[in-house]
């Protein structure tokens, strides 16, 4: 007789209960690094923390999965069998808790609350002071990561602040802060140059570059380009990466063109967040999909107006865009920004143009509805996620492999 039996299927076992996700970002983090104290950074730990887990899960799954030595890590046959399945799970985790997060609304929600009182001066027609005082006062309600020690130092006779994570690479990020030209500073800046030391595992040196109206273009560029030729005297340029945000982007453009056309030497590269690029509000802006304080409407005129003081909007030295032929020759560049913002389309734009000219530029858009949202680092998913990202970007772009290149 038929025997109509379903067949039995062997289970796999189950792993361990007490393997927790911490458990796996830590493995994870020592696998990409190999680098125990740049994955300690990474994940905002101690190296002594990071060792327990890391043992931990090796005591929960039966074996080693990293052999270590005085002067190196390396994956295990075991480890290397972990490595993809983990990062599968953990991307996995990451985007349902991401997703579930921005439906539910609450870390946007809490990022529009952050954003209000500048967006009241903004709507009120408030003067740029005011606005700048609630800007640093926002800043102010966030600290760098514990482990980055914050330093002041002058660059190229330029006041900055310097931010290390313990066991830094000898590469080093210029980051010139947001603001709209008029707003902003390296102090206030502290928290997210902090988190993108961690990231990348490098120095992040924050210059208090001049701002308008007071000093109107080219002070700023003056200041960067000063911070960057000071980095020069103990950096190799290829091991520089410029960084920025908001309209730091348009200033960070600035000086990548300005090195281009004096023929100095060009860093590894730029990563550039959320940029503010279009002063001459070419490009066309779209519905914005939250608060949009700060870089809107009058604000955005009047900011520009302070800066250029005057000078022309067809000089691609302050908006590229007019002609794109002179991003030419200019190193890779990263171009974050969050999808509800209403400038995302310069980000767009800033790509697509930087490839038509053969740069190595990379897009990359974050279900975000808030301009600047990097500043939100410690509660958004979305901002922890683009800051690791950039770490990523900075430390490929700064290997010894990397070719020196000078502006030709």
């Amino acid at each position: 007789m038929p025997d109509d039996t379903p067949p039995r299927v062997l289970r796999l076992p189950q792993a361990p209960d007490a393997i927790e996700l911490r458990h796996l970002r830590a493995f994870v983090a020592v696998a990409e690094e190999l680098n125990f104290g740049r994955a300690a950074g990474r994940l905002y730990l101690s190296q002594p923390a990071l060792s327990r887990q890391i043992q931990g899960l090796e005591r929960l799954v039966g074996c080693d999965l990293l052999n270590r030595s005085t002067h190196r890590v390396e994956l295990t046959l075991a480890g290397e069998a972990l490595l993809d399945r983990a990062r599968t799970l953990l991307a996995g985790v990451d985007d349902a808790i991401a997703t579930t997060r921005s439906i539910g609304g609450e870390a946007s929600g809490r990022a529009g609350r952050l954003w209000q009182p500048i967006a009241d001066r903004n709507r009120l027609g408030g003067d740029l002071g005011e606005m700048g005082s609630e800007y640093e006062t926002m800043l102010a309600g966030f600290e760098p990561p514990p482990e980055v020690a914050v330093r002041p130092v002058k660059a190229g006779g330029v006041p900055a602040l310097r931010l290390t994570p313990p066991d830094a690479s000898p590469s080093r990020v210029l980051h010139l802060h947001g603001g709209g030209f008029v707003m902003g500073s390296a102090y206030g800046y502290r928290p997210l140059a902090g988190a993108l030391a961690a990231a990348a595992g490098c120095e992040v040196v924050v210059p208090d570059y001049r701002l308008a109206p007071e000093f109107p273009f080219p002070a700023a560029l003056d200041d960067a380009a000063g911070a960057y030729l000071w980095l020069l005297e103990t950096t190799p340029p290829e091991q520089i990466v410029i960084a920025a945000d908001s309209s730091g982007a348009s200033l960070a453009l600035s000086l990548l063109l300005a090195l281009k056309d004096r023929r100095l030497p060009l860093p590894g590269g730029a990563a550039l967040f959320c940029p503010w690029i279009d002063l001459a509000c070419t490009v066309l802006e779209e519905e914005p999909a939250g608060p949009q304080p700060v870089v809107t409407g009058r604000v955005m005129r009047q900011c520009v107006e302070h800066y250029l003081a005057g000078h022309t909007l067809d000089d691609p030295l302050v908006n590229p865009l007019a002609r794109p032929d002179h991003l030419r020759g200019l190193p890779p560049l990263l171009v974050q920004a969050g999808t509800g913002d209403h400038l995302v389309g310069q980000a767009r734009r800033l790509a697509e143009e930087a490839c038509e000219q053969d740069v190595d530029a990379r897009l990359e858009l974050y279900p975000v509805a808030t301009h600047g949202f990097h500043l939100f680092w410690t509660f958004l998913p979305e901002a922890a996620r683009a800051l690791d990202q950039a770490g990523r970007f900075i430390r490929d772009v700064t290997t010894p492999s990397t070719q020196h290149r000078t502006g030709s």
